[in-house]
């Protein structure tokens, strides 16, 4: 089974989400591995890195491409020299997905990123026929830059199994009043997920992400 967890904004909490996903199906015994197409900002941003270091565990995930400005990957590879090539992106993120019971692909920023040749993030979640969680953050602003996030993805018929609202604490009526009033909004689950260490990740997506971990696990027992 392939997933993508995709955000509405750059910093918004992908590589979290996807860490503790990973986390609790590798605890629960399922084969379960996340990809980041290409890391920009590196070092010392490293999202494979996070995840492997919190599911302790080096095969959790793998990085494809590492660029080192912190800007879209087709604008840091032009910046730098390097030629990035959608197709090879393509073919190697699939066959990482295509490795594990449950393949989980990390975006890049937001969905319209500039990825490669002219390609966006969300061309890259589509051709994979991936489905998605959406991370986005709490507070306000949210419900216009979610509702047009799973607009994209609804344009490219890509599933959305549910949303994450990152760093959730409840601390302002706009935090507070937005998970009811998003799901009045969308046809997906929202969930919210509060700031962690990274020691306490896996123990809170168990708890948190419950519905996300449960109808992945129980795909991925189908398909086995």
């Amino acid at each position: 089974m392939r997933v993508a967890i995709v955000g509405t904004d750059t910093g918004v909490g992908k590589t979290v989400v996807t860490a503790g996903l990973i986390g609790v199906l590798r605890e629960q015994g399922v084969d379960a591995r996340a990809v980041k197409p290409a890391q920009t900002g590196f070092p010392p941003d490293d999202d494979a890195g996070v995840i492997t270091t919190v599911c302790d565990d080096p095969d959790a995930a793998v990085c494809l491409r590492y660029l080192s400005e912190p800007l879209a990957p087709a604008v840091a590879a032009r910046r730098e020299g390097v030629d990035l090539s959608y197709r090879s992106i393509r073919e190697e993120t699939a066959a990482v997905l295509d490795d594990a019971s449950v393949g989980v692909l990390e975006g890049i920023g937001g969905l319209h990123v500039p990825l490669a040749d002219g390609h966006e993030v969300v061309d890259l979640v589509a051709a994979l026929d991936c489905s998605a969680v959406v991370v986005a953050r709490s507070g306000l602003g949210t419900l216009n830059h979610t509702a047009l996030t799973i607009e994209a993805l609804q344009r490219r018929n890509v599933p959305v199994l549910a949303v994450v609202l990152n760093q959730y604490g409840g601390d302002t009526v706009a935090e507070r009043s937005n998970p009811e009033t998003l799901k009045s909004m969308i046809d997906a689950p929202v969930l919210t997920m509060p700031s962690v260490d990274r020691s306490d990740l896996v123990a809170t997506a168990r708890e948190r992400l419950l519905p996300i971990t449960d109808r992945l696990g129980r795909r991925s027992r189908t398909t086995a």
